[in-house]
């Protein structure tokens, strides 16, 4: 007996449909998956076994072979579970067909016949819509997530045994979560409670670094601190989710998923409504920077994608993890050679770094003395290539901050008025390029129709680029700043001064 059921697997962030045969052959008994699955798919079988047994069902004593389609895809994660038993289920006749053979089933069993979530289930659920599938069959753990998707079928199981006796595609009263119609933009339990971000009005001080913070986010450009100890370089950087703007649905759509796939949406969650904030450790490998390993599942660049991904410390990353991130930088994806294919990642984010001026970190610093020696301070900031400090739009001195400015009793700007200004900002960029609104992102093209220089604005930043010896690529990110600026001034064109402010992010007296 042959019964054959769908499954998806993912790869990259799209799903990926897998046939799951399931024949029940003569002879000893045996239970033998094929396929190319990996150690998890094959420890299937006990997990299987166990299920139907804590659920009622009677494994069928014959010899059963699984195979899992197409076979010269890789099968990983113990996402084939449920696939499995429900075409052993069909296979041996007990539970009638109906729609169940036309669903496709993703979810991990425990050995009591419970359904456990996994990870990837918004990829499985876009993917199902794109080719008009369904329904698809997910753990109950999985609804809030997949509710995100609209305009497809979706059943819910919170156990195996849910399946017993009866078509259950029609039943909507086993408490699980079931829908044939489209989903509101705002379903209940769709989308997850926007956290609680720290505030800019809590950082004392620091008006010009406050100013290029928000000339990052409206921009989404690059920044990188420098500065000594206690000057506030990670409380700035902490504070740009803050300032940006909210995530549009789709943006936030494709936020969610590349989490969901790396296993870091917490169970039950909604959709991702604000920016994500990543710091990883300087410790961290090239493989969990940019992505990698078995899967291959995306790095710290893509989990920061439409957010900010903060390098604390930067001449401290190994030098092959900060050379790894020119292709992101540059590019805003992530492409992943491996002998089985290529797998792109996107990871359009906002990088910010932050790092000390010299080993000891206090070069500069009028309250503090340096005994750094100057090969010492040179060998520290080689640590740091040129390529890489060039696709940084906005290198910016933090010096430490004045008692007075400290202990001050008021208060900065907050953040809800500078991110207005930014969303404006943000708004006009969207108006003049609609596929991405970050001018961080415009072409050399796209810059001479959006941010023509006029014959003051021209000289003055060929002049700049002469005597500070500007790179080509450095002169496209001052004029990139530029626009943003003239932006934030709700200028349509960008002027000298535009082009005054970007040049000083441009020439820190440290590098």
């Amino acid at each position: 007996m042959l019964a054959r059921v769908t499954s998806c697997a993912t790869q990259g962030i799209h799903g990926l449909f897998v046939e799951v045969e399931a024949d029940l052959g003569t002879g000893l008994p045996t239970f033998s998956i094929v396929g190319l699955p990996d150690a998890a798919v094959r420890e299937s079988r006990e997990r299987v076994l166990a299920a139907f047994r804590n659920c009622g069902f009677e494994f069928p004593a014959r010899k059963i072979t699984v195979n899992l389609a197409p076979a010269h895809v890789r099968k990983e994660g113990a996402r084939f579970d449920l696939p499995i038993a429900v075409a052993l289920l069909l296979a041996s006749g007990q539970v009638p067909r109906g729609s169940l053979a036309d669903g496709v089933f993703v979810g991990e069993l425990a050995l009591d016949g419970t359904l456990r979530g996994v990870r990837g289930i918004l990829a499985v659920m876009a993917a199902a819509k794109r080719e008009g599938r369904g329904p698809v069959w997910i753990p109950r753990e999985n609804a809030r997530e997949a509710a995100a998707i609209g305009g497809i079928s979706c059943r819910t199981l919170g156990s195996l045994r849910e399946l017993r006796g009866d078509d259950a595609a029609d039943d909507g009263e086993r408490g699980g979560w079931n829908t044939r119609g489209e989903y509101p933009d705002h379903a209940p339990g769709a989308e997850a409670s926007a956290p609680l971000l720290p505030d800019l009005a809590e950082v004392r001080g620091q008006a010009v670094a406050r100013r290029a913070l928000e000339v990052a986010a409206a921009g989404g450009h690059n920044i990188l601190f420098i500065g000594p100890p206690g000057s506030g370089k990670t409380m700035l950087a902490s504070r740009l989710p803050g300032i940006l703007p909210p995530l549009a649905r789709e943006e936030a759509v494709e936020v969610s998923t590349i989490h969901s796939v790396a296993g870091r949406l917490p169970p039950g969650s909604g959709l991702i409504l604000e920016p994500p904030f990543r710091s990883p450790h300087h410790t961290i490998s090239d493989a969990g920077l940019v992505g990698g390993g078995r899967g291959p599942f995306p790095g710290e660049v893509s989990l920061a994608h439409r957010g900010v991904l903060f390098l604390d410390e930067l001449p401290e990353f190994h030098r092959n993890a900060l050379e790894a991130l020119r292709q992101p930088l540059e590019e805003g994806y992530v492409s992943i050679a491996r002998v089985g294919g290529t797998t792109v990642f996107p990871a359009a984010f906002s990088l910010v770094a932050a790092m000390n001026p010299c080993p000891c970190g206090f070069r500069g610093d009028a309250r503090h003395s340096c005994r750094c020696p100057l090969d010492s301070v040179t060998r520290y900031w080689s640590k740091v290539s040129g390529p890489i400090l060039d696709r940084i739009d906005l290198i910016l001195e933090v010096p430490a901050v004045p008692m007075d400015d400290l202990f001050a009793r008021e208060t900065g700007e907050p953040s809800a008025a500078v991110r207005e200004r930014v969303v404006r900002a943000r708004s006009a960029a969207a108006a003049r390029s609609p596929c991405d609104a970050r001018n961080a992102a415009l072409t050399a093209r796209e810059l001479g129709r959006v941010a023509p220089l006029d014959t003051n604005s021209r000289l003055l930043l060929r002049r700049a680029a002469e005597t500070y010896r500007i790179t080509a690529r450095g002169v496209i990110r001052v004029r990139r700043v530029a626009r943003t600026i003239a932006d934030l001034a709700g200028s349509g064109t960008v002027r000298a001064e535009h082009v005054a402010e970007a040049l000083q992010y441009r020439m820190p007296s440290s590098v």
